[in-house]
């Protein structure tokens, strides 16, 4: 038993070190709190210039989650101020069945702007999901219409995503 305990901790460094050069060498980053560009933020009004309705409010939402997942707390109050527009919203169909849409794509872009305590404002614009969000119809009306709202709030949520990480790592 003692030759596996001592075999296991020489390999441990080995292990440890080479799971560092991994996450490295992927882009992957270790960031702490301190050396975060701001601690807290204030989402001001999301103005929604499409003709979906309560777009503004599922990305409030989701920009409120993000931050906080981040390790950004989210406070009316807060130095930096986030705003936004959503600018664009559209469903593209993707496959059809005997003439009928079976399989959606859901764009959405938005533009934004981070004014910080010192008076600065930042410009971010045309940010969309990376990733194509897309859902599957059906023939029953509400189960379209819920995966519908699924796969807006993913979309939205990649939205977050990408505006949150545009902010704290460049």
């Amino acid at each position: 038993m003692k030759i596996k305990v001592e075999k296991v901790s020489r390999l441990l460094p080995a292990f440890a070190f080479a799971l560092l050069f991994i996450f490295n060498s992927c882009g992957y980053s270790v960031f702490r709190h301190a050396s975060l560009p701001f601690t807290g933020i204030a989402i001001g009004r999301i103005e929604n210039k499409t003709l979906e309705p309560k777009l503004q409010d599922k990305l409030h939402k989701a920009l409120t989650e993000e931050f906080l997942r981040q390790g950004i707390s989210v406070n009316p109050s807060a130095g930096h101020k986030l705003t936004g527009v959503i600018r664009e919203f559209g469903m593209v169909s993707l496959s059809e069945k005997k003439g009928i849409t079976i399989e959606y794509r859901v764009d959405v872009k938005a533009d934004f702007s981070l004014f910080s305590g010192e008076g600065k404002k930042i410009e971010i614009k045309n940010i969309s999901s990376p990733f194509i969000v897309s859902f599957v119809g059906s023939e029953d009306f509400g189960t379209l219409l819920a995966n519908r709202d699924v796969a807006e709030e993913k979309a939205l949520k990649e939205v977050a995503i990408q505006i949150v990480s545009e902010l704290i790592y460049k």
